[in-house]
C-alpha cells in the first residue's frame, strides 16, 4: 500500500468524475470539465467538501449545525468552506 506523506495515494485527486442521480439531484446534466487528458478540473472545480455540502442539503440536514468529535473537539463534515452545488439540486 504505497501512499504519499500527506497520506492518499494521489490517485487522481485533481480531476475526477462522479455520478449522483435521486434525491433530488437534477438529472440529464453535466457541470464543470477536465483538461484534454482528464488530468485536472478546468471549469467549474469543485471541492469534496462542496459534494458533502449539497448531500447534506438534500438530505434536510444543515452542514453547520452536523458536528462529530474529533480529538476532542468538534469537527463540521464540511468545515466553514463547503457550499451547496445549486446548480444540480
Amino acid at each position: 500500500d504505497a501512499q504519499s506523506p500527506t497520506g492518499g495515494r494521489d490517485h487522481h485527486n485533481l480531476g475526477f468524475s462522479m455520478w449522483m442521480a435521486g434525491g433530488g439531484i437534477r438529472g440529464g446534466q453535466v457541470v464543470g470539465a477536465t483538461d484534454a487528458i482528464g488530468l485536472k478540473a478546468v471549469e467549474k472545480p469543485y471541492h469534496f467538501r462542496d459534494i458533502h455540502a449539497t448531500i447534506l442539503h438534500q438530505l434536510g440536514l444543515d452542514q453547520h449545525q452536523l458536528t462529530y468529535p474529533h480529538l476532542g473537539r468538534d469537527e463540521r463534515l464540511t468545515f466553514l468552506e463547503g457550499r451547496v452545488i445549486e446548480e444540480i439540486v
